[in-house]
């Protein structure tokens, strides 16, 4: 299958986002940190950042909308979410229904999974026990016998919820799972987490139901040595990994088989992570095996830098910063986990700038459909063409890339070998000398139709269409003398400020054309072309730009 097949495929496949809202309103795991946004900057101004853009601070647990659970969050020498491989998690798997066969507190077994749907050994496993009905985001369940008629939809997605049988973790060992992916609040039984302590009484309802099915009492059912053991120790250490809270179009995929992508934050320090979960199917026509075929061999270029407490934010915004709250060995009977929270500005690590951090009016990054951040675009790699603040043209990723309308586009200048991880890192260098588009470069974008750019610097402006013109007067001077010797003009004729001052931003977010940074990973591999690319984000409802997943997909050989 050549390039131009392997595209068609993909952007022909049914595409489904498993991902629920992550707002302020989403509640966190109980006992965690709720999401806070502080805008510290607005386009006019603001106390504590300044003017010239709407930036935001965000304060929160990892555990507030889908998310993934890594090694970490239970064995403290598992692997950093951010060393995971995306091939451990992506691949086929299959959503299995099983809301019909559950209820508040009870337990699901191998067979009620296996009864509905077919499970392959080193499936993806989704399990729709129906109880995302209770998600945040999912209209009122009305009840009569609820107060004031109305079911608490935290209480139902978050401590009532269903939980996995003694055997099921070792069944899904035994069946080499990569990931254990649930509709409500934990993977596992809310009765064997905190929640036992924090919400006696539903415990006293939990247990009284297991003594009625099963006769037996919650520690018998669940001796508390060989549960640790199970998910502290055995399931960390065979990469049996967990994520929670998906919801979304769950329901369309009801005991269906699809290629389910898990896109993660890539975190080094924390452990757990925001992600989008994805899924595709066969386009209308393709045989179910063909395309999970064409899928298995396909080359997937992991384009994001590594998200940590090294990584350097833009100027004055705050850098990230984790802070652990609890601990494996500080719960009560030892059976607690790793916990943390962060606080960052966006504009760190790789990350998309959505159409509100310039412009107030356009959609947070929750509102925009999964459909337009993924689709065919190009590499285009003019690193060969551009030096410490140069400017590229159109004409240069016209002349390395067959671009089309509608594209999305990824410009490689070589300047992510800056960066703050690379062995050539060079932050001043990184932050203020990289290259950027000329004057003509953000119309050529809207002519062509642009999906959305991204680029392997911390701006897709000229650094010095940016504030940093001010704050770094000599490098300025130097940039002014290059552009005089390259196109004859001086800066402010080819730039007049009221026209190009942040022109990719300014001028390109109200027509929805938006742009990604500090673009990286296999970047530095990937050679000029056409490719499949996918832009994963969490689901901020209320936010301007948001961190994520970024990767090409190529045909395999």
């Amino acid at each position: 299958m050549n390039r131009e097949q392997f595209i068609k495929v993909m952007t022909d496949s049914k595409l489904y986002d498993l991902t629920q809202g992550c707002s302020i309103f989403t509640p966190p795991w109980p006992g965690e940190k709720a999401l806070e946004i502080h805008f510290f900057k607005r386009v006019t101004g603001a106390y504590g950042g300044g003017q010239g853009a709407n930036g935001q601070i965000l304060n929160w647990s990892n555990t507030v909308g889908t998310h993934l659970v890594g090694e970490t969050a239970f064995h403290s020498g598992g692997r950093a979410i951010a060393d995971i491989p995306l091939r451990d998690l992506c691949g086929p798997g299959v959503v299995v229904d099983i809301s019909d066969a559950v209820s508040d507190y009870s337990l699901y077994t191998p067979e009620m999974i296996m009864e509905r749907a077919t499970v392959k050994e080193g499936d993806i496993l989704i399990i729709n026990t129906g109880y995302h009905r209770y998600s945040w985001d999912q209209p009122d369940i009305y009840n009569e016998d609820a107060q004031g008629g109305v079911e608490s939809q935290e209480f139902g997605f978050l401590v009532r919820h269903p939980g996995p049988s003694p055997d099921f973790f070792q069944w899904a060992l035994d069946m080499k799972l990569k990931v254990v992916g649930v509709d409500c609040g934990c993977a596992e039984h809310p009765m064997n987490t905190p929640i036992r302590r924090m919400h006696a009484n539903h415990f006293e309802r939990a247990e009284a139901k297991l003594r009625q099915e099963y006769g037996k009492t919650w520690d018998e059912a669940f001796p508390p040595d060989e549960y640790y053991e199970m998910t502290h120790i055995t399931m960390p250490k065979a990469h049996l990994l967990l994520a929670e809270c998906i919801v979304g179009d769950i329901d369309k995929l009801n005991n269906q088989r699809a290629w389910i992508m898990i896109q993660p934050m890539p975190f080094m320090e924390v452990e757990a992570a925001w992600s989008r979960v994805v899924a595709h199917q066969a386009p209308a026509g393709m045989d179910e095996d063909e395309f999970f075929q064409i899928m298995d061999s396909a080359e997937i270029l992991d384009l994001t830098i590594p998200f940590s407490v090294q990584t350097p934010q833009w100027a004055n915004y705050i850098p990230l910063t984790v802070t652990y709250t609890k601990r494996v060995g500080g719960q009560h009977f030892g059976m607690g986990r790793n916990g943390s929270i962060c606080n960052a500005s966006i504009h760190l690590a790789t990350h998309m700038d959505g159409e509100k951090h310039f412009y107030p009016n356009g959609r947070t990054i929750g509102q925009v459909p999964l459909e337009e951040w993924v689709g065919p675009g190009v590499i285009a790699d003019i690193s060969h063409l551009v030096s410490d603040s140069s400017v590229y043209t159109p004409q240069m990723i016209e002349g390395v890339v067959d671009i089309r309308r509608g594209d999305i586009l990824i410009i490689k200048t070589g300047w992510h070998r800056y960066g703050w991880n690379s062995p050539d890192s060079d932050e001043f260098r990184y932050m203020i000398r990289h290259p950027g588009p000329s004057a003509d470069f953000s119309q050529w974008c809207v002519d062509m139709q642009i999906k959305w750019i991204g680029v392997d610097a911390v701006s897709a402006d000229h650094p010095m269409n940016t504030i940093q013109r001010l704050w770094h007067p000599k490098t300025f001077e130097e940039a002014n003398r290059k552009l005089m010797e390259d196109f004859g003009q001086d800066w402010d004729e080819m730039y007049p400020l009221d026209k190009y001052y942040q022109d990719m931003h300014l001028n390109l977010f109200p027509k929805r054309i938006v742009h990604a940074e500090n673009l990286a990973g296999d970047i530095a591999t990937a050679e000029s072309g056409r490719y499949y690319i996918g832009c994963y984000l969490q689901k901020g409802m209320e936010c301007a730009s948001m961190w994520g997943r970024f990767v090409a997909f190529k045909e395999g050989s």
